[in-house]
């Protein structure tokens, strides 16, 4: 069965399955679908669009500039600070 081209699991079968951890699959009239912990949601999407995991490579590297010039300003605030005091 897994190794054919047409085979599909649900999401409920992968949880039962694997004993998945950080999944959830709601069926029903109200909150209906599949819910991921954001981690295993990111590596999912990544793994289906070259495109989504590069987004997400460039965010990651633009956020840590943008952090590293905020704590550049910050210690460069605290140095003058200290020195102005003394």
């Amino acid at each position: 069965e897994y190794g054919r081209n047409s085979f599909a699991m649900s999401p409920t079968q992968w949880i039962k399955r694997t004993n998945a951890i950080g999944i959830i699959s709601k069926g029903g009239r109200y909150s209906i679908g599949t819910f991921a912990h954001p981690d295993i949601a990111f590596e999912f999407a990544s793994w289906i669009s070259v495109e989504f995991k590069l987004y997400l490579v460039r965010e990651f590297q633009r956020l840590k500039v943008e952090e590293q010039k905020q704590l550049a300003w910050s210690a460069k605030r605290e140095l003058s600070k200290i020195n102005w005091v003394t």
